[in-house]
C-alpha cells in the first residue's frame, strides 16, 4: 500500500485535487499549509519520505509515499481499539471508519459495532430536554424565554442528528453483516424512551 502525494499536477496525487474529489459529506477541510506540515512531521518521524521530481521552468515538486514503518503505524491504529468520544458525531469517528474501514471489512464492522453499542447506551435518549433552563447572563435586550426556546431547538437538533446517526449505524452494520455471514450478529439493547435522574452530562472532549 503506497500513498503518492504531489506539490504538482500530474506526478502522485496532487494535494488540490485530492482534497477536492471529496464528495459533499466526505472531506478533509483541511488546507494545503496543515498537510505540508504534518508531512514534514510524518518525514521526521521516518513514516513517509519522499523523492524530488524536477519539473522545467517551475519549482521541483516532492512526491510522498509511506514507508515500510508508516505502513506499520498505519496498520496499527487502524487494528487497535477504537473508542467512541462522550460527543455523538464525533470527528473521530468518520476518521477511524473511512481510513481504517478501507483496510478490511472486519476492521469496519468493529468500528461500526463499538460505535453503536456506545451510542445505544449513552444517547438513544428523549428528545425532550430536562434539566435545562436559562440563565440570565445580564443582558437586558435578552428575553430569557426566548433564549430558553432557542435552548431547546438546539437540543432537539442534536437529539434528530444523533437519532439519524444511530439508525445509519444501524443499517450499515446490518448491511455488512449480511455480506460477511460468519461474524455472528452483535447484540445491542434499546436503552430507555425517557431518561432518568441518573443520566449523567456528556463530558466535553478534546479533538485533535
Amino acid at each position: 500500500m503506497c500513498s503518492r502525494f504531489s506539490h504538482g499536477r500530474h506526478s502522485g496525487y496532487d494535494l488540490r485535487w485530492w482534497m477536492e474529489r471529496q464528495g459533499r459529506y466526505v472531506g478533509s477541510g483541511v488546507q494545503l499549509p496543515q498537510i505540508y506540515r504534518r508531512l514534514s512531521a510524518l518525514v521526521e518521524r521516518g513514516l513517509v519520505e519522499f523523492d524530488i521530481d524536477p519539473r522545467e521552468g517551475r519549482p521541483d515538486a516532492k512526491v510522498y509515499r509511506m514507508t515500510a514503518a508508516g505502513h506499520a503505524e498505519l496498520l496499527a491504529w487502524a487494528r487497535s481499539p477504537f473508542k467512541p468520544a462522550p460527543r455523538p458525531m464525533d470527528r473521530d469517528f468518520k476518521l477511524r471508519f473511512l481510513f481504517a474501514g478501507q483496510l478490511g471489512r472486519d476492521i469496519a464492522i468493529d468500528i461500526l459495532r463499538t460505535e453503536l453499542a456506545y451510542r445505544l447506551e449513552h444517547d438513544n435518549l428523549s428528545p425532550i430536554a430536562t434539566g435545562q433552563s436559562f440563565h440570565d447572563p445580564q443582558i437586558p435586550e435578552l428575553n430569557s424565554d426566548w433564549a430558553s426556546e432557542v435552548h431547546l431547538m438546539a437540543h432537539e437538533h442534536g437529539y434528530a442528528s444523533t437519532a439519524g446517526h444511530i439508525a445509519w449505524l444501524r443499517i450499515t452494520l446490518a448491511r455488512l453483516e449480511a455480506e460477511h455471514p460468519d461474524r455472528p450478529p452483535v447484540r445491542t439493547t434499546t436503552a430507555a424512551a425517557t431518561p432518568t435522574s441518573n443520566d449523567s452530562e456528556e463530558d466535553e472532549t478534546t479533538h485533535l
